[in-house]
């Protein structure tokens, strides 16, 4: 055995654990406790889900290719909470499960030789990107894809399943949510990204309203529905607080960005505003939640390690917003510097040390590509 692999587990190590830690708790574990803290049901309302709240990003992302029926299973069998999908529209209007509008490097379209055509050049959120976007292709010839590894070169494992699914439409994973909820006699949470928002709505393609009716139409819309609805625009948050009664998250990045629907409306507010007490009371009117970055509730320093955590987590608790960070990565290459181990960036670090620390800040869920290991580690935080 090398030092490596005596310092560091590999995934197989840790997958395995993690399976058989889930099985051993039965999920129920996890739940069992945050009803003792909440006195909740474990399902019903947002506010009654296991704490810390284990959100399968993108499915089981560290293992499947992301936004797949094949990764949205696999993080359900695991055990987490919520699943989350991003949706993007087609050229005809439906809404699919992609992280970006542009999947050059998601799916095989670029071996399609009847499609090279489509290849372009195009500006979203002020960002020029070349490639072939999903409102350029109509359902039917999105359906002729297949979803591939999105970062091969750190999961390579993960592209022997390239090729194996297609690209689901929303209204596919909600019929997928019901019948996983009926066979499991629970309900299937689901948690739902409306993905440049603006861009898409001067396009003539907006997301909010046929979001809404899908909602509707699959009885996901009432303020118990199992469904969270997030954004990186506040104004798509605001506009879907108008259409349904879903639950609904403010997502935020780094302090000097500012949303692009700001950017757009000329709002000189930056995400450091929005963190501030104004800001967050102004988010409260409309949202129950925020989707902040790790770095907002612990930055880093200079060398990428952890440093004291910010006040975000308890001003956010004061306003009643539930936080929900994202995204916690197994591999090195993804950790604070001072949970690394090894010096392959690929490898496995010390995810439960890293995971410990932000549960210790007072977060009330996360989002993570590796369910398994955070469910085992917000099952140790639960007992504590």
């Amino acid at each position: 055995m090398t030092e490596r692999a005596q310092t560091s587990p590999g995934r197989r190590t840790l997958l395995g654990a993690a399976v058989l830690g889930t099985a051993a708790l039965g999920l129920t574990g996890t739940a069992n406790a945050a009803e003792r803290n909440r006195g909740g049901s474990g399902h019903g309302s947002y506010r009654d889900l296991p704490v810390p709240t284990v959100i399968g990003h993108r499915g089981a992302s560290g293992y499947r290719p992301e936004h797949t029926l094949g990764a949205y299973q696999l993080a359900l069998d695991m055990g987490a909470h919520i699943v989350e999908q991003d949706l993007v529209p087609t050229k005809d209007g439906h809404l699919v499960c992609r992280h970006e509008n542009d999947i050059t490097g998601t799916t095989d379209v670029a071996e399609h030789p009847e499609f090279a055509g489509r290849r372009t050049t195009k500006k979203v959120d002020g960002v020029s990107l070349t490639g072939w976007f999903t409102e350029d292709f109509t359902l039917a010839e999105l359906k002729t894809l297949r979803a591939k590894e999105r970062i091969p070169g750190n999961r390579q494992e993960n592209t022997l399943y390239d090729g194996r699914w297609e690209i689901p439409t929303f209204e596919e994973v909600l019929r997928w949510a019901d019948q996983e909820g009926r066979r499991r006699g629970r309900p299937v949470w689901l948690y739902v990204e409306t993905k440049h928002p603006t861009y898409f709505r001067g396009l003539g393609l907006g997301l909010e309203e046929p979001l809404a009716r899908l909602l509707r139409r699959h009885n996901r819309h009432r303020a118990n529905s199992p469904l969270i609805l997030q954004s990186f625009e506040p104004g798509s948050v605001l506009r879907l607080s108008k259409l349904v009664a879903t639950p609904r998250v403010v997502l935020l990045s780094g302090p000097a960005s500012r949303p692009w629907d700001f950017v757009e409306s000329g709002d000189p507010r930056t995400v450091a505003d929005l963190v501030k007490p104004a800001g967050l009371k102004w988010m409260a009117s409309f949202a129950q939640g925020l989707g902040p970055t790790l770095d907002l509730v612990i930055p880093k320093d200079g060398a990428g390690r952890l440093t004291t955590p910010t006040t975000l987590v308890a001003d956010a608790h004061a306003r009643g917003l539930v936080v929900h960070p994202y995204t916690m990565r197994n591999e090195n290459t993804f950790l604070p510097a001072d949970f690394r181990r090894g010096t392959d960036p690929n490898a496995y670090g010390d995810v439960f040390g890293a995971l410990r620390a932000y549960f210790d800040a007072g977060i009330d869920g996360i989002f993570s590509d590796n369910p398994d290991t955070a469910l085992l580690a917000a099952a140790d935080f639960a007992k504590d």
